[in-house]
């Protein structure tokens, strides 16, 4: 049996690095848009017309989602205050439950990055195809995409974190600003006579809401980035917290106004049928161009999808290697996740981008999307294993009597944050479906092997001087 690991109560914030031009740590904007673009990638510009179904009453379940997501952001921030450390979930797992605990938070994570970075790729080229329609015509120049759309993001990367920030930061300003032509200035065009039925389907309104909550569940994944980047934030006791709920309710705000400027836009009955909502909705706000309107509509929105993943891939790429970074410090992945250059784990991201590059291909090769979307539904389940560790640690540590651990004065209040982070959570099992879960555990069990080998290396590392 694993003993709980030793980390100090008041962790203190890592060392600032060296003075690499090319290395720089985050401030509080570029960690709140690391958040903020890790959690919008490109599901967003297809969200309104996957609830419209359900009616109105979808945008109930935004608000339940909204304060779900927000409390497992208040709950990541208190953590983050007394573990301001590189590995977010991992560390505070380990912190609470041991190695073990902490390997599994960090396994899950890992293979949630590398399967999803190659699923938002895939996704990418879907709206790479509509700029420019040659590439569409052969799935070997889709594939030739995907791999681009992958590579690019990791030399951004490799370059420093200087880079990283700098592009997370523009695409998070380009995206936004045709997502807020239409939260913001649909709003100016909005038509109530559109928005359809307040409950549009014959199940109970409890049904309804949990039947479209299915759907947008997922949609707050990537809460826990500042966390996991924290050894590269400025002042991490201060600002991940600070970021990670910004960033949340900066991506919660644009979901909702973005998905009723759509609903007041778009006629109910042709939102339910529509596969490009904001593309309709820019459309209908400017209609009175002579026709001109549909072609700069879809223009825009595919360019804002395609520039919306890139920005996500090149955070994400950042995180999937600063998790197996933070394990391999402690023993659990390979030395090798260690190695770290200009300010990133550099390792950790070639391998996580080859590991995407070839799921890539396969999905390619293959020629049918049902095992790559297979895939992708096991990680909406491999992605909350963390954050189910997480906030059960939390609870942990608020249980146990660990003063160093608590602060007193927000114990009750801390507390209820930290249930309804965990019911979250489980709500985020929950809605990934029983076969996504069955497949999800034997997926995250492969990883034991792994733990055992790590582990008893790690033992006779310990052992030999004793020898």
């Amino acid at each position: 049996m694993t003993s709980t690991a030793t980390l100090p109560a008041e962790a203190a914030a890592p060392p600032e690095p060296s003075r690499d031009p090319h290395a720089r740590r985050f401030g509080l904007p570029v960690a709140t848009c690391l958040v903020m673009g890790n959690i919008i990638g490109g599901g967003i510009f297809l969200l309104p017309a996957s609830v419209a179904p359900f009616g109105t009453i979808s945008l109930v379940a935004f608000a339940v989602l909204t304060a779900g997501a927000i409390a497992l952001a208040l709950v990541f921030g208190r953590l983050a205050e007394r573990h301001p450390q590189t590995g977010g979930p991992y560390v505070y797992a380990r912190a609470a439950f041991g190695d073990f605990a902490g390997f599994l938070a960090a396994w899950s994570y890992w293979i949630t990055a590398w399967v999803s970075n190659a699923a938002l790729a895939v996704a990418a080229v879907g709206y790479l195809t509509v700029l420019f329609p040659a590439a569409g015509e052969h799935k070997w120049s889709m594939c030739l995409a995907a791999l681009a759309v992958q590579w690019l993001p990791a030399l951004s990367n490799l370059a420093g974190t200087r880079y990283v920030g700098a592009v997370q930061v523009v695409a998070t300003v380009l995206k936004f600003a045709p997502l807020l032509l239409v939260a913001v200035g649909g709003l100016f065009f909005f038509d109530p006579a559109n928005l359809g039925p307040f409950r549009a389907t014959d199940q109970s309104a409890a049904g309804a809401v949990s039947a479209s909550a299915a759907i947008l569940l997922f949609s707050y994944l990537g809460v826990e980035s500042a966390t996991v980047s924290a050894g590269e934030v400025r002042d991490p006791a201060r600002n991940v917290g600070r970021a990670t709920v910004l960033g949340t309710v900066g991506a919660a705000t644009v979901y909702l106004l973005g998905t009723v400027a759509v609903f007041g836009l778009v006629a109910h009955d042709r939102l339910v049928s529509s596969t490009a909502p904001f593309t309709d909705a820019v459309n209908a706000m400017f209609s009175d161009d002579g026709g001109a309107g549909g072609t700069w509509g879809g223009t825009v929105v595919a360019c804002a999808a395609v520039i919306s993943m890139l920005g996500a891939l090149n955070g994400w790429t950042l995180l999937s290697a600063q998790t197996p970074y933070a394990a391999a410090k402690d023993g659990l992945f390979p030395k090798a996740f260690e190695t770290k250059k200009r300010g990133v784990p550099v390792v950790g991201v070639v391998v996580t981008v080859a590991l995407a590059s070839a799921l890539t291909v396969y999905n390619y090769t293959v020629g049918t999307q049902g095992v790559f979307e297979s895939l992708v539904l096991i990680t909406t389940f491999t992605a909350t294993v963390p954050y189910l560790l997480a906030t059960a640690a939390q609870i942990y540590f608020l249980l146990s009597g660990q003063r160093e651990r608590v602060h007193p004065g927000r114990l009750a209040r801390d507390g209820v944050l930290a249930a309804l982070a965990f019911g979250f959570s489980m709500w985020l099992v929950a809605g990934s479906g029983y076969a996504a879960v069955y497949q999800g555990v034997l997926f995250l069990f492969t990883g034991v092997l792994v733990y055992a080998a790590m582990s008893a290396k790690k033992h006779r590392a310990a052992a030999s001087p004793a020898e």
